[in-house]
């Protein structure tokens, strides 16, 4: 698996999984609860990952469709 964004922004989270449920790119959310465990300060931010070889496909439909700028760059 590999991030793709990270953000607390539910809003953007909702609509990013949106696109990639039906362009059927596997992805999941991480660190939900821990970020409800902090108290919702934004400390810890969500992590949306998707399959390592839906990658880039994942890259295109997000800056596709706008959210280029919350895109996570490769270390």
């Amino acid at each position: 698996m590999r991030e793709v964004v990270r953000t607390n922004d539910m809003v953007l989270i909702s609509a990013i999984e949106a696109l990639l449920k039906g362009a059927d790119i596997g992805h999941i959310v991480t660190d939900g609860h821990t970020s409800v465990l902090e108290g919702s300060i934004g400390a810890i931010p969500r992590r949306i990952l998707v399959t390592d070889d839906e990658e880039d496909e994942a890259r295109r439909l997000l800056t596709e469709a706008g959210y280029a700028y919350v895109l996570r760059q490769d270390d």
